[in-house]
């Protein structure tokens, strides 16, 4: 990466950015759960990275922060340069439509709809026309490569091509963020590769790809591996990271007491 490059992404608005993040459960009672603390991170457009850890480390936790599923208890979070704090219930719903699209383990397509109709979906909360509705639905089964399955339903497709259709849909509102939990999970090895193959090329588009994951060997197909370990972030170096310039963090963008001018 050139300086210029570097210097021109350190000024670009991050699309996911924590300071501080806290969740505590049931604080102040004998049940008080420490789900995460004091997190600092920045993600930019076009990164691909995977958040990885076991079971209560804190991983779901700061996915459904990340998804604005949830609320903290501590700490800020700007969604694409937008403060979540300061949005109400209808202004989240719409953020999480416009924002992030969701691809889970499951799939959760609905059984009685064509592919077509499950990716389109997400347009009809959106209030877009049908007949548009149904032209994008199909560019995006197109891009993952899926527009010749547009009329079959859910048992009529393997699992790759669920989840594909699942992706489809998630990015049908074209979000800046794709925050995908374990979407390799149901998948056989060689489909779930398919899929991380296809979430690299969204990366080489400009989306920018979250992976929640409890695998090693999924989480080194990102360019960035985050563990969480007991609540806290920590940044790994994985196999699958790419020269994309200097790591990044909420905290290291803040100035020491050595660099303050008050």
């Amino acid at each position: 990466m050139s300086a210029a490059a570097a210097d021109a992404r350190a000024d670009a608005v991050p699309v996911i950015e924590t300071r501080g993040l806290g969740k505590v459960y049931s604080p102040g009672s004998q049940a008080e759960v420490v789900a995460l603390k004091d997190v600092d991170m920045r993600i930019h457009r076009g990164d691909f990275v995977a958040i990885m850890g076991p079971s209560g480390s804190g991983k779901s936790t700061l996915m459904n922060l990340i998804g604005c599923l949830d609320t903290p208890s501590s700490g800020s979070y700007r969604c694409d340069g937008i403060d979540v704090s300061t949005l109400d219930a209808e202004m989240l719903a719409e953020l999480r439509r416009d924002k992030i699209g969701f691809v889970f383990q499951g799939f959760n397509l609905l059984p009685r709809m064509s592919a077509l109709e499950n990716v389109a979906m997400p347009l009809g909360y959106a209030q877009v026309p049908v007949q548009e509705r149904s032209a994008r639905a199909q560019a995006a089964l197109a891009a993952v490569g899926l527009a010749e399955r547009a009329s079959h339903r859910p048992n009529e497709l393997s699992g790759g091509q669920q989840q594909r259709v699942a992706i489809a849909r998630a990015l049908i509102n074209q979000p800046p963020i794709l925050l995908a939990d374990e979407p390799t999970g149901a998948l056989d090895s060689k489909t779930g590769e398919e899929i991380l193959a296809l979430f690299k090329r969204l990366r080489d588009d400009n989306h920018t790809v979250i992976l929640i994951t409890h695998d090693a060997e999924v989480a080194a197909h990102a360019d960035r591996i985050l563990v969480m370990r007991d609540g806290e972030l920590h940044e790994e170096q994985g196999p699958g990271t790419r020269d994309r310039g200097p790591v990044e963090t909420a905290a290291a963008a803040t100035p020491g007491p050595e660099e303050s001018t008050s």
